[in-house]
């Protein structure tokens, strides 16, 4: 198909992807992302072979799962996500990392590379697809919703830093030294964004938010631009700008302009759950290998292995570090929402691809994992918490004398 019908089919797809979650929702909640990936894979080279990958096609794609990775750190609110919270999720991904490490080590039979392909795959936590479930469920802002968007960060963000240190070709010890300069640069943008802002500002934002001129969309798109910018000089990849980018967002939005920030990031989300966000998924689905999943019994033999180590690997310290007193539910869910992963497994398996370190079979079976994470993880955290879905305990004041919501 040309490149404008392969656009026009991954948009029909896009719009009959939430026709049928709105349908099926009445006997079970599949998430929405399912049906995109499926869709996708129905059209593509391997079912019907209606679509095909393509440059354009593919610019869109990566710019959806920049969106993604963007709103996924627009969500973080600092001022919740401190304190033993954080901790506990920094410690919970170095005990991930250093665990998927060590069994990729094994599985791949000492071949450092792929370890290092297989190892990050098997830490990261799909944040952005995380958030419409929690959203959707009345879960996001309450506590349980702030200890999973903190330890969702953290699983967010940590495989970007390793697919920055480990995947990027270069002399760890470079790798290090550009990311920290990266990181010093990010810092000073974060200062600047806490800074008041003058009250023009404000006034700008509201007076052209309902005119052509939408200062503040801009101004977002600016930030998200300059970050991915600055990555790319660094030579980082542009996930970790695009998550950078969504936290000084907030910072700037909600510092500066409070009324008007829910209103500007509604426009941002319908920009991107909207066009990008889905274009990325469907391509997903397209460019997923079915035949290399199919053909040869041992990636096929592979997906549930490594379904399974999603949630041991991610799930089992997100349970175990969970925070004091949470019921053995609260737990068993944070596991399951913390195993969820796609995007990064998407990215990071590409990754593998290109630089011949992984085959097309074993990618296929990571992928193919992640995707079977997304429908049953959030499926069977949301069932765990229905019976009360306000037990997660409130964190009492803490030893500085200040206090912190989980």
């Amino acid at each position: 198909m040309t490149e404008p019908g392969t656009l026009i089919l991954i948009m029909a797809v896009a719009v009959l992807a939430p026709l049928l979650a709105y349908r099926v929702a009445r006997w079970v909640p599949v998430p929405l992302v399912i049906f995109e990936i499926v869709l996708g894979i129905v059209v593509g080279p391997d079912v019907l072979g209606w679509a095909e990958q393509d440059q354009f096609i593919e610019g869109l794609s990566d710019l959806g799962l920049t969106m993604l990775i963007f709103l996924a750190g627009y969500e973080i609110d600092f001022a919740a996500v401190r304190g033993d919270t954080l901790r506990r999720s920094l410690g919970a991904w170095l005990v991930t990392l250093a665990v998927g490490l060590g069994i990729a080590f094994a599985l791949s039979g000492g071949e450092v590379t792929r370890s290092f392909v297989i190892g990050t795959a098997l830490t990261s936590t799909a944040l952005g697809t995380v958030l419409p479930v929690l959203r959707d469920s009345g879960d996001l802002r309450g506590p349980f919703g702030t200890v999973v968007l903190t330890f969702g960060a953290v699983g967010e963000f940590g495989p970007i830093v390793a697919m920055a240190l480990l995947l990027s070709g270069r002399d760890p010890g470079r790798s290090t030294v550009l990311l920290l300069a990266f990181a010093a640069v990010t810092a000073v943008a974060v200062r600047l964004a806490l800074r008041p802002r003058p009250a023009w500002f404000s006034g700008v934002v509201a007076e052209t938010l309902h005119s052509s001129g939408q200062f503040a969309v801009r101004y977002v798109m600016f930030v998200l631009a300059a970050m991915l910018g600055l990555a790319h000089v660094f030579g980082l990849d542009t996930l970790l700008g695009a998550f950078a980018a969504g936290v000084i967002s907030r910072l700037v939005l909600v510092g500066a302009a409070p009324h008007s920030s829910g209103e500007v990031m509604g426009r941002i989300e319908a920009m991107g759950f909207g066009f990008l966000v889905p274009v990325f998924f469907v391509v997903t689905g397209i460019d997923f290998d079915l035949s290399a999943l199919l053909d040869d019994g041992r990636p096929l033999a592979l997906l549930p292995a490594f379904l399974l180590l999603f949630l041991l690997v991610r799930g089992g310290p997100l349970y175990w570090l969970a925070p004091p007193g949470w019921p053995r539910r609260d737990r068993a869910a944070l596991a399951l929402h913390g195993s969820t992963c796609l995007p990064l497994v998407v990215a990071i398996t590409t990754i593998g691809l290109d630089d011949e370190v992984i085959g097309a079979g074993e990618a296929a079976a990571l992928v193919g994992a992640a995707m079977l994470s997304v429908l049953v993880f959030p499926l069977l955290a949301l069932r765990l918490r229905a019976p009360g879905r306000d037990r997660a305990p409130t964190q009492p004041a803490s030893a500085e004398g200040g206090s912190e919501t989980w």
